[in-house]
C-alpha cells in the first residue's frame, strides 16, 4: 500500500446533478457527519451540460463552483475525487482523464458500454495507480454481508444453488419511451438492472464461468419521447434469464426484468445449501431471511437489521429503524473517502466492475448463439 496520503480537505467534483449525482452529493454532505472519517469531503465543483444547469445543481447540492466544462472541472487542483454520474457513453473519456491526471475515479454502474471499453479504463487505472470505485451500492447493504459472512462460515452447508433476481416494473408499458437504457449501447435490462444481480452474486459465490441465456424483447417498438406518437424499433432486451455455473461448481439462474408489472424493487435472491438457505429481498432490505433445523421445528426465521450488523449502527441505535437507499450510497462514499485517503483499494473498483461487464456480455453471447458460453472474468471480490 502506499503512503498514506496527508490532506484535512478532500475536494469532490461531481460530474452530473440528475438523480444520481444528487444521491452522491447528499452522501458526501452526510457520511462525515456520521462516520469518523480521516478527511473532510468538501463539494468543490459542479459540471453539467449547461452553464444554467450546473448553476443550479451547484446551489440546490451545496458546491462551490459551478461548471459547464467537466474537463476543466477534472484538471483543476481543487478536486481530489472524481465522481461520474454522467450517461454511461461518456465513462470512459471522463475517466480515462481523471486517471490521467491521477486523480481518484468514482464511477456509477455500469462502468462502460463495452466491456472493451470498461477493460480499458481498469487497465489505465492500475497503470496509474489511482484508487477505483464503482456504484454497486446494493453491496453495502449489512444484511448483505450477513448472508456473505453465513455463507463464509459454513452455517448453511455447502452451498447447492442460486437464484437471484432484479426485476423492476419502469418499462411495463409498452408507451414507456426510448431513453439512454433503451439505446444498443445502453446494454437493456440485463446491462441495467441485470449487472446489480450479477455484482451481487459474485460477492457471495464467486465467479461465474457458463452461462446459458434467453434476453428477450417485450416490446418491439417505443415513442421517441414522452407522449410522441412517432415510434422507434426496440433493439435491446426487455427481459433475461440466464442459466449459471460458478467457478466453484454450484448452479442456478439469474434474471433480470425491468417490464415487470407489480414490481418496484425485486433486486433479490435464495441461496440453498445443504443445512440451510438465505434469502434476501431489497424490497425488505432490512430483513435477511434464514432456513435452519429440521422436522417441525424447520423453517425460516428472520433476522432484522440493527446496530450490531456494522455499520447500521453509525446511523441508528435502535434495531428496526432501518436503512435506505440513500444510506447504502453514504457507506459507500466513507469506504471510498477511508481508500483515498489512505491509496488502498475499494471494492467493487474497476477491476470488478470489468468482470461484472463482461459476464453481461457473455449472456447476451449466449442468447444470440443459443448455446451455453464458457469465460473467464478479471477477478472475485
Amino acid at each position: 500500500m502506499a503512503d498514506v496520503k496527508r490532506k484535512d480537505r478532500i475536494g469532490i467534483g461531481l460530474i452530473g446533478s440528475g438523480f444520481m449525482g444528487r444521491c452522491h452529493a447528499n452522501a458526501f454532505a452526510a457520511a462525515p457527519v456520521l462516520f469518523d472519517l480521516p478527511a473532510m469531503p468538501v463539494r468543490a465543483i459542479l459540471a453539467d451540460a449547461t452553464e444554467e444547469a450546473a448553476e443550479a445543481g451547484a446551489r440546490a447540492l451545496g458546491f462551490e463552483r459551478a461548471t459547464a466544462d467537466w474537463e476543466a472541472l477534472i484538471s483543476d487542483d481543487a478536486v481530489d475525487i472524481i465522481a461520474i454520474t454522467a450517461p454511461n457513453v461518456l465513462h470512459e473519456p471522463m475517466a480515462m482523464a481523471a486517471i490521467a491526471a491521477r486523480k481518484t475515479v468514482y464511477c456509477e454502474k455500469p462502468l462502460s458500454i463495452t466491456a472493451a471499453s470498461a477493460r480499458r479504463m481498469t487497465e489505465a487505472a492500475e497503470a496509474a495507480g489511482v484508487v477505483t470505485s464503482v456504484g454497486f451500492n446494493f453491496l453495502r447493504n449489512p444484511m448483505i454481508r450477513l448472508a456473505k459472512d453465513i455463507i463464509t462460515s459454513g452455517e448453511i452447508g455447502e452451498i447447492t444453488g442460486f437464484r437471484g433476481r432484479h426485476a423492476e416494473n419502469y418499462m411495463a408499458s409498452p408507451d414507456a419511451p426510448h431513453s439512454f437504457r433503451t439505446d444498443p449501447l445502453g446494454g437493456g435490462a440485463v446491462a441495467d438492472i441485470g449487472s446489480h444481480i450479477i455484482s451481487i452474486a459474485r460477492y457471495l459465490l464467486g465467479p461465474i464461468a457458463e452461462v446459458s441465456a434467453d434476453c428477450r424483447t417485450i416490446y418491439p417498438d417505443r415513442p421517441v419521447s414522452h407522449r410522441s406518437a412517432e415510434r422507434r424499433a426496440v433493439e435491446v432486451d426487455d427481459m433475461t434469464h440466464a442459466l449459471v455455473r460458478f467457478a466453484s461448481g454450484v448452479s442456478g439462474s439469474l434474471e433480470a426484468n425491468w417490464a415487470a408489472t407489480g414490481r418496484t424493487m425485486d433486486l433479490s435472491f435464495e441461496i440453498s445449501g445443504s443445512k440451510g438457505a438465505v434469502a434476501f429481498s431489497q424490497e425488505h432490505m432490512n430483513e435477511l431471511l434464514v432456513f435452519s433445523g429440521s422436522g417441525a421445528s424447520a423453517g425460516y426465521k428472520r433476522i432484522e437489521a440493527g446496530p450490531l450488523h456494522t455499520p447500521y449502527d453509525r446511523f441508528c441505535p435502535a434495531p428496526g429503524h432501518h436503512l435506505g437507499f440513500n444510506d447504502l450510497k453514504v457507506i459507500e462514499v466513507a469506504d471510498l473517502i477511508e481508500s483515498h485517503v489512505s491509496n488502498g483499494q475499494c471494492m467493487p473498483d474497476f477491476r470488478e466492475a470489468l468482470a461484472v461487464q463482461e459476464t453481461v456480455e457473455a449472456i447476451q453471447e449466449a442468447s444470440k448463439a443459443r448455446t451455453w458460453v464458457r469465460f473467464s472474468t478479471s477477478r472475485s471480490m
